[in-house]
């Protein structure tokens, strides 16, 4: 239980303390005064299917495969070196075959920091790429959730949701709605939320 309250305060702070919403507005539709109406989104599937997530995903591919580039041509200058010491070893002196010995070790340890330094980047961007996405679409998440008379609305995994109701489910309505608002109009004015 410890952990699942971890887990939904972290997610309450990516998503600016908006990962469960209190809808302002009463019940809607005549539901009875103990009846609570409650709601989820999947954040996953929003990052997967809205259109910033799924730009902040091609962002983050193309700096990946940039980065893989780079390595790719470390991989084969270490692999050059390694070869001529290999062929051209036995014929070299002691002091040029450790010279070029040390050149190899070097180079390959500034290999491997430097791919250590490529995943602690990508990391980083791909944390600041999915909280502005977070940070964006949670003020969607409010407004529908009062719009909707919910009194509460939850993100499905880290809520520890065991059971819900696709009729409960407000991920794809998040999503239409935060596609119109990022897309301006051909008149250049941002597009009204669609309701549901």
């Amino acid at each position: 239980m410890k952990g699942l309250w971890s887990l939904m305060v972290a997610l309450g702070l990516v998503l600016g303390g908006t990962a469960v919403t209190v809808a302002q507005a009463p019940p809607a539709g005549g539901q009875a005064a103990g009846l609570q109406r409650i709601a989820f989104i999947d954040v996953q599937r929003v990052l997967a299917r809205s259109a910033a997530g799924v730009a902040a995903r091609e962002q983050l591919e193309r700096e990946k495969a940039t980065m893989q580039k780079e390595m790719d041509n470390k991989r084969k200058e270490l692999e050059t070196l390694r070869e001529e010491l290999e062929k051209k070893g036995p014929l070299l002196t002691p002091e040029v075959r450790r010279d070029k010995q040390d050149l190899f070790e070097r180079k390959r340890r500034d290999a491997a920091r430097l791919a250590d330094d490529f995943q602690k980047e990508l990391e980083r961007k791909e944390s600041m790429l999915l909280q502005k996405v977070l940070q964006e679409v949670s003020g969607i998440i409010e407004k529908l959730g009062k719009e909707r008379g919910y009194y509460l609305v939850v993100e499905k995994r880290g809520a520890g949701v065991i059971y819900a109701s696709a009729e409960a489910d407000l991920t794809d309505e998040i999503i239409r709605a935060y596609d119109a608002g990022a897309k301006p109009p051909a008149g250049g004015a941002a597009a009204p939320a669609k309701k549901p």
